[in-house]
């Protein structure tokens, strides 16, 4: 079942999503060769001690940290660790998640280390205009494939690939609600989009084919062929007025 939020809950939201959003701006300048993952991570829980919030992730079906750190082929799901040090040329994607006063807060970003391959910066481009093509499309009377079609269109038009085995979701006072939200899809199909729905929309762009495989950790997920991936989310209202980004800083 769907659960349509109201614009007291969503306000909520909103909150919770401005801790996320400001998070990006904080861990930024650690985001350099030489850095671990694991310096990232230690800058997320000093993030959420000093901002009294919980982070949305540590612990949730046993995952151990409050960053989700995904280093060049790694898709999403890497754990932060002493021994991924960044170097120039690499990709990292970043997904923190935040509980604030009932309500989740996710969102992820992919940053260049230093200066990168032009067809990385070119994967990193797409992909976060993907969600954009997709959030442009989340309007009251559309339906939720239409949405998914944008993002898929653009993204194999720009010669890249969507994954499609992992996918993002409703939010709200749970990190994962109803309806998932596929980044591949028909138009006309799906659940029609009303005001009220609040969605994690989180393209993930393969450089090369969709497929992935989980790592024996359980949790890593890496491109099948081990070329590059990007990831962008947002938590996105749907409005009268149209859509509304609440992970914004």
């Amino acid at each position: 079942m769907i659960i349509l939020k109201s614009p007291r809950e969503i306000e909520a939201l909103r909150r919770a999503g401005g801790f996320v959003g400001r998070f990006f701006e904080e861990v930024k300048p650690l985001i350099r060769a030489g850095s671990t993952t694991m310096d990232l991570e230690e800058c997320a829980a000093a993030y959420l001690e000093r901002q009294g919030v919980k982070g949305a992730f540590k612990g949730y079906m046993g995952y151990p940290a409050n960053l989700c750190t995904s280093v060049n082929e790694r898709v999403v799901h890497g754990i932060p660790s002493r021994k991924q040090v960044l170097h120039e040329g690499d990709l990292i994607s970043i997904d923190f998640g935040v509980m604030a006063n009932g309500f989740c807060g996710d969102s992820a970003k992919t940053f260049p280390v230093g200066k990168i391959a032009e067809v990385h910066a070119r994967l990193i481009s797409v992909t976060e205009a993907s969600l954009h093509k997709g959030i442009e499309a989340c309007r009251v009377g559309n339906r939720l494939g239409d949405m998914s079609h944008a993002i898929q269109e653009f993204v194999e038009a720009a010669g890249f690939s969507v994954v499609r085995d992992f996918v993002g979701h409703g939010i709200g006072r749970k990190m994962h609600e109803e309806p998932q939200v596929p980044n591949f899809g028909t138009p006309g199909t799906g659940p029609k989009f009303v005001a009220g729905m609040v969605l994690a929309i989180e393209p993930m762009v393969n450089e090369g084919s969709w497929g992935v495989e989980v790592l024996a950790d359980g949790w890593t997920v890496m491109t099948r062929d081990r070329k590059r991936s990007a990831h962008f989310e947002h938590v996105v209202a749907i409005t009268p007025e149209g859509p509304e980004i609440l992970t914004l800083p």
